[in-house]
């Protein structure tokens, strides 16, 4: 009731709020962190600055850390410098694209559909063991799974193909454990009884009430699997070998080795800049689901 009074008040009076709020200075922490957040962006600054300077203006020492005199033409040298190479750019873009989107749908259905009876089917047995090997399975490096990880998909006879690319990184323990915290603190076991006794469906009760619970935790899983896939480089490495299976990354790593890496100086600061700006766009649209689950997935309530 306050907090409606409140507003009804700021309603009516606009300019004594106003007032009143200019009469109170920041607080000293954001005074302190202002200052950290925008150092914070320097880096993505520089990159979409590159991204558009002449290459006068990348060759000088010290660089300038602001374009002066913005051009898209290294954007033009982008596309002639990948045309040159065995396949258009279009089709690493397209790899990129389609092995990024297929991994990360399918790691949110298969962690959500694996947490959901870890955390509310109770008395399942030997739920507590493999909820152990999951937690125990993040203590690994991904270097130390890399040759087992390789010989499976070999023998499945995946090399070279889309499968290989998007398989192994379907079980993820870490978003598996997100998700199991997050419906145990978020989703009430009420809810679940009061569905089955109305006769839902397990099916019905995942899609219509766990799911959209616990959609900042989905939405996280998004964002960090998009920033983590978009950016791989190791995978298609390693499990591809036609060029027309290559994804961005690995061209862009093309790009920058060779005799040439100096003259396409242009072309690399505006690969630079798509490899970086998708996942800047996605983290800032919903980067209140990643603060949100976050903060639930390690509190129990």
């Amino acid at each position: 009731m306050a907090v409606m009074a409140q507003r009804r008040l700021a309603a009516a009076y606009p300019t004594l709020f106003a007032r009143r709020i200019r009469l109170h200075p920041p607080s000293p922490q954001y005074l302190f962190l202002i200052p950290l957040a925008c150092l914070s962006m320097l880096p993505i600054v520089f990159i979409i600055s590159s991204a558009f300077k002449p290459l006068e203006e990348l060759l000088l020492f010290p660089p300038p850390f602001f374009v002066r005199r913005p051009t898209l033409d290294n954007f033009q040298d982008l596309i002639l410098a990948t045309d040159a190479l065995t396949v258009p750019f279009s089709r690493y873009l397209f790899n990129s694209v389609f092995v990024t989107l297929a991994t990360v749908l399918l790691q949110v259905l298969v962690c959500s559909m694996c947490a959901y009876p870890l955390s509310k089917a109770k008395g399942m047995p030997g739920s507590n063991i493999i909820f152990a090997m999951i937690v125990a399975a993040l203590t690994f490096a991904p270097e130390v799974t890399a040759i087992p990880r390789y010989l499976v998909v070999q023998k499945l006879g995946l090399i070279d193909t889309y499968g290989a690319l998007i398989l192994p990184s379907v079980a993820w323990p870490l978003g598996l454990f997100m998700m199991k915290q997050f419906m145990e603190n978020s989703v009430p076991n009420e809810f679940l009884e009061a569905a089955r006794v109305d006769g839902a469906s397990e099916w019905t009760i995942f899609w219509r009430i766990v799911m959209p619970n616990v959609a900042p935790a989905w939405n996280t899983l998004l964002i960090l699997g998009f920033i983590q896939h978009w950016t791989d480089t190791f995978s298609p490495l390693v499990y591809t070998r036609s060029e027309a299976m290559k994804t961005v990354s690995v061209a862009m790593i093309t790009l920058n080795n060779g005799p040439l890496s100096v003259a396409r100086l242009g072309a690399q600061s505006a690969a630079g800049f798509l490899m970086t700006a998708p996942t800047v766009i996605v983290f800032m649209l919903r980067q209140s689901k990643v603060i949100q689950s976050m903060a639930h997935a390690g509190i129990k309530s």
